[in-house]
């Protein structure tokens, strides 16, 4: 029998975390900090000025920080039991997880700020408009140099070929992404507020603050719905990737062989497991199928059952 040496040449790891998983969790850490800073100054002078728009921008850039906070946990998380044994692919999801979560926060965000500046609209306050603007400037520049922090690379895609097969492999790494978000709304929420200050004291247009307000709240829940689609996606394993499926069968499917099943799922950023059933009147051993799709980089566990058909009426028995 095998010694547990000789067993660990056999033996591969299920750490399938992003390639710049540890920089996205020091951006994200950056964020965090700026972003609570700025969120005490806002709601602050909101408060003391009576802007809407500002006060708004303020208490969502509250919820904003618990989200990045969690952002932060989730990659800290993911880091430190990325190769616990008891998640059966790894931690790679939990980025997806955390994403998740901050896509619901972004749409109570859109929720509540949508509702509060519909009264206004209808009940236009009091606001102290040249004292609010100098801060709205101010937060919109945090929020701009947290949006350079975590948007160097929050998704991207890249396009190879692989058997004059061309298409575009998504690397979302859905926590950066839902991060990013919260700022982007961040940013939105203050131009609008530097809009809305500006036309109430140049014009007079007390509307605007509020109606500004209306316009933010339904961009970010835009964002929230496309950020829930796309992470409850990957949460229940929906298969996201026809491109790399179509290259499975091209390298696996031959004369002979067939595969009749076959599941593709995301188990981190940019890496894929497969499980792939065929059948085949001379089946090779299991390992020389899984062999033919190693190139796709995507691809960090696969799993192959193979079949033996001897033609109609007759029963398949798996491959020797």
């Amino acid at each position: 029998m095998a010694s547990n040496a000789e067993l660990d040449g056999f033996v591969h790891s299920h750490n399938f975390l992003g390639r710049a998983h540890d920089a996205h969790e020091r951006r994200t850490r950056y964020v965090v900090a700026l972003t609570a800073v700025m969120m005490v100054v806002e709601i602050a002078a909101g408060w003391m000025t009576g802007s809407m728009a500002l006060l708004a921008d303020g208490l969502h850039m509250a919820t904003h920080a618990g989200a990045l906070g969690v952002a932060a946990l989730a990659y800290a998380f993911a880091r430190k039991h990325a190769d616990d044994r008891r998640f059966t692919f790894g931690t790679g999801k939990v980025g997806d997880l955390a994403g998740f979560a901050s896509a619901l926060v972004l749409a109570l965000i859109a929720l509540g700020i949508g509702a509060e500046s519909f009264q206004r609209l209808l009940a236009p306050a009091q606001v102290a408009y040249a004292e609010a603007l100098w801060i709205a400037v101010l937060g919109l520049g945090v929020n701009l140099a947290s949006a350079w922090l975590l948007g160097g690379d929050h998704h991207h895609g890249h396009d190879h070929g692989h058997a004059e097969h061309d298409h575009d492999h998504a690397h979302h790494d859905h926590n950066l992404r839902s991060a990013y978000f919260h700022v982007l709304a961040d940013a939105l929420t203050s131009v609008l507020a530097i809009a809305a200050l500006l036309a109430g004291l140049y014009l007079g247009w007390r509307w605007m603050d509020a109606a500004m307000g209306i316009v933010g709240a339904v961009v970010i829940a835009r964002w929230s719905w496309n950020l829930l689609r796309d992470t409850g996606a990957v949460l229940v394993d929906a298969s996201a990737n026809p491109g790399l499926e179509a290259e499975i069968r091209e390298a696996i499917e031959d004369v002979d062989a067939h595969i009749v099943d076959l599941h593709v799922w995301r188990v981190g950023p940019g890496r894929y497991a497969a499980i792939v059933s065929l059948v085949a009147a001379e089946p090779l051993p299991p390992a020389d199928y899984a062999a033919r799709v190693t190139i796709h980089e995507e691809l960090v566990h696969v799993t192959v059952e193979a079949q033996r058909y001897d033609g109609p009426g007759n029963s398949m028995r798996a491959a020797a």
